[in-house]
């Protein structure tokens, strides 16, 4: 990839060693941050501007023209409802919160053109997912072909957060250290109570549907990248993947960059959320990844305690209590910890107020809370939900703080 220095100048951007991907310019002032450079990804469904209904089929002009209007950085997904952005590689949150808003308004005002709406959370209040149609892509054909019912049923959006490391090959030890966390990022992303127009009664449904995918759940308990390798190859030569980019582990080394991604969360509805919830996975990443013997506390009864922990954090999303060696956890209690082990690490990143809103969204509920005060407020009325969803993707940044949301019966 070759630009122009002084375009870059004027974008604020420069390219990165291998040439592959631009970084925001002011990385380069950050000094030791920079090894812990990040970037998130969303994902969004398109609806009918007027009705909300999810969109069934979606012209590539539509996406085309994303694309062009945000330099590159608005794709589609595997189904034709779902459209994706990826931010820049950023050091400073305040330049990664501002991109996402940025967009977050460019698409949506493309979708507009063509008459659809965004809606970021993690399942769509409505979506039918009998009526899903894949993108017309050879990839997403090819894995339609395999998945089957199940590929169509793929009718859900996540955020990915990726976290450069200083040195790649240390991120297997990272990703193991990481997995008793997992359930706590999956807790405060919840956006995904309703599915197929029913209340689920989980916070986050998401990964219950998303589970019926191979390759997903929690990370193995590899402790090696030979390890990991050994794996991936004995896939691909038995014909079962092409490519690693076919695991969909709830967090795993990104086969095209050189970072620690982070899969497990749904797409936040508020973008203050979803910067937070970044920050919170980057600044943990740190910690673990100077203190590589934390890795090896983490062992099988850990990872079985996570996926439990997992299931409560889908079921009860900010209203969770995790199960621990020592006795019930409360989600406060766990953030807490985390927050206090990691305040050298959010004052080098220089995102500790980012931190701070973590407590806040257990504090008033994350997206499924609101989604279902805006259902029972309305009588039950589902499509009030789509309404809030649709509002709450572009102008509802700044989540209001008040009484907490109460899960309805």
């Amino acid at each position: 990839m070759t630009i122009a220095s002084d375009v870059l100048k004027l974008l604020r951007l420069d390219s990165s060693d291998d040439k592959q991907h631009l970084v925001i310019r002011s990385a380069g002032a950050r000094g030791k941050a920079a090894d812990y450079s990040f970037g998130i990804e969303e994902e969004y469904f398109l609806a009918d501007r007027r009705t909300l209904e999810v969109a069934i089929r979606t012209p590539n002009e539509l996406f085309e023209s994303a694309n062009w209007s945000t330099g590159g950085q608005a794709m589609r997904e595997m189904l034709q409802s779902q459209l994706e952005v990826a931010t820049n590689v950023h050091v400073d949150v305040n330049d990664a919160r501002e991109e996402l808003r940025f967009l977050r308004r460019e698409v949506a005002n493309v979708a507009a053109q063509y008459g659809f709406a965004i809606m970021a959370c993690g399942t769509h209040p409505t979506a039918v997912w009998r009526m899903s149609q894949p993108s017309p892509k050879p990839r997403y054909a090819d894995m339609i072909e395999d998945l089957r019912s199940i590929g169509h049923r793929n009718l859900m959006c996540g955020m990915h957060v990726h976290v450069q490391l200083p040195d790649p090959e240390k991120r297997m030890a990272v990703m193991q250290a990481m997995l008793p966390h997992l359930p706590l990022f999956i807790a405060l992303a919840a956006s995904s109570p309703f599915w197929n127009s029913h209340k689920t009664g989980l916070k986050g449904y998401r990964l219950a549907a998303y589970s019926e995918l191979p390759r997903t759940g929690l990370p193995e308990l590899f402790e090696s990248k030979r390890d990991y390798d050994d794996y991936v190859g004995a896939l691909q030569r038995s014909g079962v993947i092409p490519d690693e980019s076919h695991i969909w582990w709830a967090m795993r080394p990104s086969m095209k960059h050189p970072t620690l991604e982070l899969r497990a969360p749904d797409t936040c509805t508020f973008v203050d959320d979803a910067v937070a919830i970044a920050s919170l996975y980057r600044c943990l990443t740190r910690h673990l990844y100077l203190r590589p013997h934390l890795s090896k506390q983490v062992t099988a009864v850990e990872r079985a305690i996570a996926v439990e922990n997992k299931w409560r954090a889908q079921r009860y999303g900010t209203d969770c209590i995790f199960a621990s060696r020592d006795g019930p956890v409360t989600i406060s209690e766990m953030l807490s910890r985390i927050i206090d082990d990691t305040t050298e690490d959010a004052d080098a990143l220089g995102c500790s107020a980012e931190i701070a809103h973590c407590r806040t969204i257990v504090d008033r509920g994350s997206s499924a809370e609101f989604q279902l005060r805006a259902y029972r407020d309305a009588g039950d009325d589902i499509a009030a939900v789509s309404r809030w969803i649709a509002t709450s993707t572009i102008s509802g940044t700044n989540a209001p703080i008040g009484r907490r949301a109460q899960a309805p019966s």
